[in-house]
């Protein structure tokens, strides 16, 4: 009998302190070792990549996933291809907008049973709005929810309603007692125009009023808390002072953000209707600078996948985040940090997004020379673009996945 269901070798393989020649042995959907790239190692299967890296699978952390009109088992299918071909194996999906809204364990089922076909790990975000009680928050946590998130404005509309500040420290001491996380949209709704959406009307000092909301609510409860997503790069300095009051604050935010100027995409670009807006190229930069420095408490870059407003995301996001990384001297392993390691720490995963023994074959062949030209009709805010690095091949627990049309 072979020792390894399959060997996955790389001379370049993100693992725990840096990035070096191995081989993966997979047994079981697990990784059962990890040893020299050279080592003799009994198996059915020997995939050796050669000088393709080998990076643990993405854990896209607030996954939307309901498209308008679409049966939620489709969305949750086509949610799973897409993530597949952008090198994520697991979709940490977000409460709203979609039909139900997971507010209760009632509609977390509903969304476990649509999920049961889709090619990737699926976990869920119990959604928290002015009518969620302890019970709900209990029953939720019961029935699986990793983490919860709530909005202190529209950023669920029209599903999750925004959170006052008594309801917000409530919330946050429940979430505390169940030794849970909060997720919070912290645009302060008082801030916004009217009607809110473009970028004039969502100004940065939304997020920052809404940020300091959110530092005395949790120094009150004591919630840990992260800010997704992060956009106002003149808001780092207060996320980053929340620490020495004591407020364990971190925050999240996505390649969009950090590759796309709002002065870039076409006025008909779906990007636009984003929640935080893009902002300014100047933004963009310093919002680089933030996740950049040493210790930065912007700790998760995720897709921001959301199909209820036309923004698909998933195929493109790592391939983005690489281009702009490696310009600015970054490595694959900051990469994976960012995409893998840190968002599966956050929630508690605590058998995913390392390429580690003991933890889930979740794995993806990524070729970060290759140059690929994003097809004009593609319906990203990527499309026209030329981006550096391209998924090759996915696992999911030591199961490789079919090759989508962007991986050959």
């Amino acid at each position: 009998m072979p020792e390894f269901d399959s060997v996955i070798r790389s001379t370049r393989t993100v693992v725990p302190g840096g990035i070096r020649p191995v081989s993966v042995g997979v047994r079981d959907g697990r990784i059962e070792a990890v040893r020299p790239y050279s080592a003799a190692m009994s198996t059915g299967e020997v995939v050796d990549l050669g000088d393709t890296a080998l990076l643990p699978g993405a854990v896209d952390l607030g996954t939307g996933v309901h498209a308008p009109g679409e049966e939620l088992a489709e969305s949750y299918r086509r949610m799973g291809e897409a993530a597949l071909r952008g090198g994520v194996t697991c979709a940490v999906v977000a409460p709203a907008p979609g039909r139900p809204a997971i507010t209760c364990a009632d509609s977390l089922q509903v969304h476990q049973r649509a999920a049961a076909g889709a090619e990737v790990s699926v976990f869920f975000l119990g959604g928290v709005t002015h009518g969620t009680s302890p019970l709900d928050l209990t029953d939720l946590h019961a029935g699986g929810v990793v983490a919860f998130q709530g909005s202190l404005s529209d950023g669920g509309a029209p599903d999750m309603a925004a959170l006052g500040d008594a309801h917000l420290r409530k919330t946050m001491a429940e979430i505390a007692t169940l030794n849970g996380l909060l997720l919070v949209h912290a645009e302060d709704a008082r801030e916004l125009g009217s009607p809110p959406v473009s970028a004039d009307q969502r100004p940065p000092r939304a997020e920052r009023r809404g940020l300091e909301r959110v530092i005395a609510a949790a120094r009150v409860a004591g919630a840990r808390t992260h800010v997704a997503p992060f956009t106002a790069a003149e808001c780092a300095a207060l996320l980053a002072a929340a620490g020495s009051v004591g407020v364990g604050l971190t925050a999240h935010t996505c390649p969009h953000y950090l590759c796309l100027p709002s002065e870039f995409p076409g006025p008909g670009s779906a990007v636009h209707g984003c929640r935080p807006p893009l902002r300014s190229d100047a933004n963009r930069k310093a919002l680089w600078s933030s996740l950049l420095e040493p210790d930065s408490p912007i700790r998760t870059v995720g897709s921001g996948h959301l199909p209820a407003i036309g923004l698909y995301t998933l195929e493109w996001s790592l391939s983005a985040l690489w281009t702009a990384a490696r310009r600015r001297g970054r490595s694959l392993a900051d990469l994976a940090r960012w995409t893998a390691q840190e968002p599966a720490d956050l929630v508690g995963l605590s058998g995913r997004g390392r390429v580690e023994e003991g933890y889930d074959a979740d794995l993806v062949a990524f070729e970060d020379q290759v140059t690929v030209a994003v097809p004009h009709q593609d319906p990203s805010p990527y499309a026209g673009m030329r981006l550096t690095g391209r998924v090759r091949r996915t696992w999911v627990a030591g199961r490789a996945s079919r090759p989508g049309p962007h991986q050959r």
